[in-house]
């Protein structure tokens, strides 16, 4: 199974107090492509923030003495990789300042802004927040117009934006042990429920964005648990607190139904594992036992099936050409 890449973590522990406002600042420049940093003029500072991803969205939990950053526009013009970049306290607050609008959000709220774009983020005291960057493409590219919806509060009247908050949070605090398959999925759930949340805010939403917020949890469930062998439509059900039909309904414009969406994530699971070198020393019963097969002969059947050869033969025509 691939592991999830290490978390980053940065911390001012280590570094004598006098220079630990200077530490941080260099740091915030390094991480976030640019970003200025000042501390108010206050001497003592300290801050930690530790880093994790799932897949292409970027996940930093922080926690800091007060402090502000800002990104001018010839740096922003600037930045290789464009993101959209979310602050959601647990503690403390913070102001959002962008496209000519300011906002304030504390705990159980979230804002998001535009890092091509400048932008100041205030913490007039201590906070610890998360923030949580996604390619901005994987919104834009969808055909919302975002400048209206940046700088803007979000979370605090419950919805799809407190499920889009309650992901991100469980995703920080489980991200550690989930393998990278998993954790590309979180993070595409995450990816969605943000969008879904900016078309709510833009006054967009309809029943149709509610069923896809349901089948984006669905899907997160089932890339935390695709180990379980007891995942099953009615186990996510209850999980989700939900019906069955609410479920179907939910996979409705899916290809496949539940059932087939799990099989199908577990056998591309598996795959990957296969492929992986890393993996290499794990018997093929293993990895599919790992993944809540639970019958090999059913495996080897529904894995031929699925890619049109064994998984003995696939593996070795991986690894071969890895």
């Amino acid at each position: 199974m691939t592991a999830n890449p290490k978390p980053q973590t940065m911390s001012t522990d280590e570094v004598a107090p006098a220079e630990r406002a200077g530490f941080w600042g260099d740091w915030i420049g390094r991480m976030f492509q640019g970003l200025k940093s000042d501390v108010y003029g206050d001497v003592d500072f300290d801050g930690r923030a530790t880093t994790l991803h799932a897949g292409d969205v970027v996940l930093t939990h922080l926690e800091a003495s007060r402090h502000r950053v800002t990104r001018s526009s010839s740096v922003a013009r600037a930045t290789e990789t464009p993101y959209l970049k979310i602050v959601a306290p647990w503690v403390g607050c913070a102001g959002v300042e962008q496209k000519g609008r300011e906002t304030w959000v504390t705990p159980g709220q979230w804002s998001i802004y535009d890092t091509t774009d400048s932008y100041a983020v205030a913490n007039p005291e201590r906070v610890e927040h998360l923030i949580v960057m996604l390619p901005r493409t994987a919104i834009a590219e969808r055909g919302l117009a975002i400048d209206d919806l940046m700088a803007r509060r979000l979370g605090g009247s419950g919805g799809v934006s407190r499920l889009a908050l309650e992901t991100m949070r469980n995703a920080f605090r489980e991200l550690r042990s989930m393998p990278e398959p998993a954790a590309r999925g979180v993070g595409d759930a995450i990816t969605q429920l943000v969008h879904l949340s900016l078309l709510d805010l833009a006054g967009q939403a309809t029943a149709l964005t509610q069923r896809e917020a349901l089948r984006e949890r669905i899907k997160q469930h089932v890339a935390l648990h695709l180990a379980d062998p007891d995942l099953t439509v009615d186990a996510i059900a209850r999980a989700l607190n939900v019906s069955r039909r609410q479920l179907y309904n939910a996979f409705a414009e899916e290809p496949d139904g539940v059932a087939s969406y799990i099989q199908a994530r577990r056998l591309e699971a598996c795959r990957r594992a296969f492929a992986d070198r890393a993996s290499a020393h794990r018997s093929i019963t293993d990895i599919a036992l790992g993944f809540g097969f639970q019958n090999m002969a059913h495996f080897s059947r529904v894995f031929r099936a699925h890619l049109g050869m064994a998984p003995s033969d696939y593996r070795r025509s991986a690894l071969h050409g890895a």
